[in-house]
Formats: C-alpha cells, structure tokens, sequence
C-alpha cells in the first residue's frame, strides 16, 4: 500500500529552527582527500562502504532498515565479490534534511553514500565545498551507471561543468489527476465536468442535493494543505501566455517545488479557493490535514465528492477507495482532467527527470567503492531483482513487464518491502521505455483498478510543463527555502479561510511578509540569473 504522507506543516520549532539555522550557514566540516586506499576495514580486511537509508519505521517482522533480503542481496553479489562490507546508516525519512545537515556537519561520521530530494540542499552542499567532484570518477568508475541515467538526467547533478551529485532517474514523469464520484454524478443525471466552471456548478449540486445522502457532513471538494489537493487549481489559474523571463522570474523553487506564487492569475486561484471555502465547498479542517489521513477516511467514509491526488494513490490495494468501495458497493470514483485556464488547456506540472540527489562528501575515502557500488546497482539485472524480487516467486514477466503475483506469501512480498529506498538509482520501477515504465506502475496495483489507473496516468501526462531549471545554483532558495514554504502555506491556507470581504487584504499583508521573508531576495536572484543567460530551456 501507498501511504499517504508528506511534509510537516508547522513542525516543532526545534527542527525548524535548526533547519533554518543550517540553511543559512556553512554546516560542513573540514574534509579530506577521496581514495580507496583509507578508511575502516572489517577484520576480515574488506573494505567498509556506508550508505544512508530512510527508515520509515516500516520494517515487517524478522527484517530490519539494516538487515533484511535486500541488504544481504547487496553484500552477496556486490560486497563480497569487491571485498567491500556495505554497511547502511537508518536516518528517519521525516526527519531527514535535520538529520542530514547535522552528519554532514559532524564530518567522520557521515555516510559515504548519502542523498537528499531537496535541490537547495545539494547545491548548498555543493558550494560549501562538501562534496566529491564525480566528474572523472564516474567515467572511469559508472560505464553502466552513465548508460542507464543518461544526459538529460545527468546534468540535474551537474554545477559549473562538475558533476557533484548523482541524479536518481524518474521512471515516470506525470505527477497528478482529478477523481469524482461517478455514482454521485448518475445520481443527479449530471455529466461529467470538463472545465473549471462546469466542475463549480458540478460542487454545488453535490452540496445542495447530496446524492450520496451524506447529510451536514458533506465535502464536495477534499482538500489538504499538501501540494496534490492544491496545485492543479492554482497551476491552472496562471495566464498563459507566459513569456520566458515570467517563467523563471515569477516562479520560486521552495524544496524541490515550483511555486506560481508571483506569477498573473495566482491570487485569482486563491480567491478561488476562498470562494469554494466559504461556500461550503472544501475540507473545513484543510489545514490541519499534514499527512493526507483525514482526507483518507473522508473519502472511504462516502464524504467527498471531488479531489485532486497523485494519478496512483487512489488504487493501491488497502486504499481509501477500496475501503470506499468495501462500505459502499455502488461507489465508483473516474479519473478526470477538469481544471482549464484561460486558453482552455489543462496545464499541470510534471516532475524533473531526476528524483533523489545522490552524493558522496568530500570528506569520505570511499569514492571510488561509492561510485562502484552504484555502477553495479545499474548493471546486470540488478535494478529488476532488486525493485521485483525473485521470478516466479514474487512476479511474472508478461510483454516484458513484471507482474507481481497477488497470492504470493507475506514472507515473500516482504523481500522487497523498501525496494524504493534502496534502489537509490531509480526513482519509481524502471524496466525500458517511457510506455513499459508507465505499464509497469500501473501493473502494482490491484487488476480490479488497473484501466482506471491507466486512465489516471495518461491525464497526468497531458499537456504538463516541466520544473524551471537554472544551470548555476539560486543562493537564496537554498537560504529561505525552508521558512518560505511555512510562510506559503501560511499564505494559502488564510487567504482560503479569511471571510471575502478580508480576502483582498489579508492576501497583500502575508505576500508582503513573503516577499520580506526572502522571497524578494529570490526575484532578485532569479532576475539577475535570468539576464545573464543562466537557465536551461
């Protein structure tokens, strides 16, 4: 099962406080000469390589983030062979730039594999002089590693001409889709929405007629305060046409997001959502909602008639839609592609090619063994067995395609229960092309949801745009970063909930401390980058 999780809004001031703190400042040690002659070694003599893994306190009975069916696979085919003892350092994926930011402080003690989502970190990193130039060692080293990444995902690592980071490669690029009540839709004789206005009127039946015979406790549009729910509605309120200089001018990068916040049509998305808001129409508690739980069992108790998520998470066995499903047999949630701008196209983001920044710190001596171990991690059919699990056991191959098998034994499906964080390289199940990728997220969930999860990911792959890429780092998105994206969401989540008449001026008041906050600090940057040639088309 997918969960649903997400960034921690309002966290507890002790993490932010040190996450801005070291955002701002030089938090790395001194460093050291990379080679693979120093270091600790085993007292068998192998080498030992230390590689980060999230630990998301999900390990089944009898494994550990640190000793399961993976971590042995590792050792067996590529550590002993290497005389090399991959040993894994757990760091908790909801604490992980805190935790990351303090190790790579600590010099010594961090691992020599070690791996962030959030570009302003790497770039940080990167400036400081903390990180190993992989430039020469990845063509001496990464032959198999440079073929399955390629180019285009390359140079997401890449700063002034040096490759200092690692780029985890996208299997699949579309981000997100609209889900309605079908049920609720024939209830009311209604047609599907196709834009923004019709999905309005669409709202307001379900508000005033309640076809699912919900009663006072009725959401016609599910809402949270994270980016899934949000991005579709305000993405497709910006006014196109945008010319080159507003795209990556206007936009501002806060972790490894774009966000419209300066660009035309964007308070118009906001107002918007207060007008929905006040109507009755959305989450009431939204911002309260961190995790995407309560938005969960809103939607398998028969609440909401309407959201915006991620093209795959509604079909996971153990989802809310099936639970939906288990309380109302008659309930059918459809795909759709709803939101329109005013050149009526449903523009949506997409992801970069890239997903986790992979780096090796200056101050590690196992460059060399790092870059190795990745390699082999590309080669053969590693990334295959690793993300699928053993053939005939855990999966089927069908057209090229691994299927997993719905009736294979608990002992057996939990071999691979954390292939995501492990097999660093990829992000999502890569087995060829973008068509066999896409066949092969769709082929993990239930056959029962599998036409509509098709459905879903080819909206999520229409008419989208790419991330704002500038090939020199933006100092300040690294430096505001963390506090910019409390202050947005501050900004959402009130200019949503204010009474209309306040909407006006409670929007200028937070954008003003936005913008004093170091969102100014960023337009200047970006400007400045954006005149003197620095962006990647």
């Amino acid at each position: 099962m997918k969960a649903y999780s997400g960034k921690k809004w309002m966290k507890g001031l002790t993490g932010t406080m040190l996450a801005v703190m070291l955002a701002g400042t030089t938090v790395l040690a001194g460093c050291s000469s990379s080679g693979s002659d120093a270091g600790a070694t085993t007292a068998d003599g192998k080498s030992v390589l230390k590689v980060e893994v999230f630990d998301r306190g999900n390990s089944p009975a009898g494994s550990t983030i640190t000793n399961n069916y993976l971590t042995k696979l590792v050792n067996e085919r590529f550590g002993a062979p290497n005389k090399i003892d991959v040993q894994y350092v757990p760091i908790p994926r909801s604490e992980e730039l805190q935790k990351l930011n303090v190790l790579m402080a600590s010099g010594g003690d961090v691992p020599d594999i070690v791996f962030t989502y959030d570009q302003g970190t790497f770039n940080r990193y990167a400036q400081q002089g903390g990180l190993t130039d992989l430039t020469d060692l990845l063509n001496q080293y990464g032959p198999n590693l440079k073929k399955f990444l390629g180019d285009e995902t390359l140079a997401y690592g890449q700063l002034e001409g040096k490759q200092y980071a690692i780029p985890g490669k996208r299997s699949v690029l579309g981000k997100y889709a609209s889900f309605i009540r079908q049920d609720w839709l024939d209830a009311l004789k209604m047609p599907v929405p196709k834009t923004t206005d019709e999905l309005y009127t669409t709202l307001k039946a379900f508000k005033e007629k309640d076809p699912g015979k919900v009663g006072s406790g009725i959401i016609p549009f599910g809402m949270t305060i994270e980016p899934a729910q949000s991005e579709l509605l305000l993405w497709s309120f910006i006014k196109q046409p945008l010319t080159d200089e507003q795209k990556y001018t206007l936009s501002q990068k806060l972790g490894s997001r774009d966000y419209p916040i300066l660009l035309p049509g964007f308070k118009d998305g906001l107002k918007f959502m207060n007008k929905l808001y006040n109507e009755g129409m959305l989450s009431r508690d939204f911002s309260l909602d961190k995790d995407k739980k309560q938005l969960g069992q809103d939607i398998q108790n028969g609440k909401t008639g309407f959201f915006s998520e991620d093209a795959d998470n509604p079909f996971y066995a153990g989802s809310s839609y099936e639970n939906l499903q288990k309380n109302d047999k008659n309930a059918v949630l459809t795909p759709i592609d709803v939101f329109t701008n005013n050149e009526g196209k449903h523009i949506k983001p997409e992801y970069a090619p890239n997903g986790l920044y992979i780096m090796i710190p200056k101050s590690s001596t196992k460059a060399v063994e790092a870059i190795k171990y990745l390699d082999w991690m590309a080669s053969g059919t590693n990334v295959l067995d690793m993300q699928n699990g053993v053939e005939g056991e855990n999966y089927t191959m069908k057209d090229g395609i691994p299927i997993l098998k719905p009736d294979a034994p608990a002992d057996v499906t939990n071999r691979i229960y954390n292939y995501g964080d492990m097999v660093i390289i990829a992000n999502g199940k890569i087995v060829g092309t973008e068509e066999q990728n896409n066949e092969a997220y769709i082929a993990q969930i239930p056959e029962k949801y599998q036409a509509d999860m098709r459905k879903s990911v080819e909206i999520s792959n229409t008419e989208t745009f790419p991330p704002i890429n500038f090939n020199k780092p933006i100092d300040s998105e690294a430096k505001y970063g963390s506090a910019l994206q409390d202050k947005y969401d501050q900004l959402v989540v009130k200019a949503t909930m204010v009474s209309p008449d306040q909407f006006d001026a409670t929007y200028d008041s937070l954008l003003k401390d936005y913008m004093s906050s170091g969102g100014q600090a960023i337009l200047d940057e970006r400007t400045k980058a954006f005149q003197e040639g620095a962006y990647t088309k």
